[in-house]
């Protein structure tokens, strides 16, 4: 009575399997047609948190400016993971303000080097990053400059949105800097796979 009904439902139940490798097939092909060469460049704010050490009136500098980037870097072939390597220029702006009746302004521009891990689900991704940056940066009080410059730790997040072999790309860095507190950046971006 129920044999008709079992052997449907086993048929039915490999249908379903096969159609869900086909689904990750493309979906590692997708993956694929990411791989290879790709340039970018974001816009976004730009944000550097500087305790100013000054025993008689102690004070934090935390200021957000305009800032911009552009990159280049290599997709890996892989199919379960997106690896790349990704390096640029990242200008970080010049906030400024007025602490402790001093005006203060901070600009900093850098390159910088990342290897980039993350993985796909579809036309959406998602990555983490980590690197390093060589930044110059210039402190400006009341129109006396001090510049120095160096080479530190950089980390990042984001996701990006595939449309073809272009991709729409938000994410979020921080730079370990010396001597500040923190220096990030968040910014949303377009990137060209070629």
């Amino acid at each position: 009575m129920f044999t008709g009904f079992l052997t449907e439902k086993r048929r039915s139940g490999g249908a379903g399997a096969v159609l869900l490798v086909a689904a990750l097939l493309l979906m590692s092909a997708e993956s694929k047609a990411d791989s290879g060469f790709f340039v970018g460049g974001s816009v976004g704010t730009a944000g550097v948190e500087i305790d100013v050490n000054d025993p008689n009136n102690p004070a934090t500098f935390d200021e957000d400016d305009f800032a911009w980037k552009a990159f280049l870097g290599y997709n890996f072939d892989l199919t379960l993971l997106n690896l790349a390597v990704e390096g640029g220029y990242v200008d970080l702006g010049a906030p400024g303000a007025t602490l402790v009746g001093s005006d203060f302004e901070v600009s900093a521009d850098g390159l910088d080097a990342f290897v980039v891990l993350g993985f796909d689900l579809g036309p959406v991704g998602v990555f983490a990053k980590a690197g390093a940056i060589s930044w110059d940066a210039e402190l400006s009080i009341d129109g006396i400059s001090v510049s120095d410059d160096g080479t530190d730790p950089a980390y990042g997040v984001g996701a990006k949105i595939g449309l073809g072999s272009f991709a729409l790309r938000v994410e979020y860095e921080l730079f370990d800097i010396e001597d500040t507190e923190a220096v990030s950046m968040i910014s949303a971006g377009l990137v060209w796979t070629f």
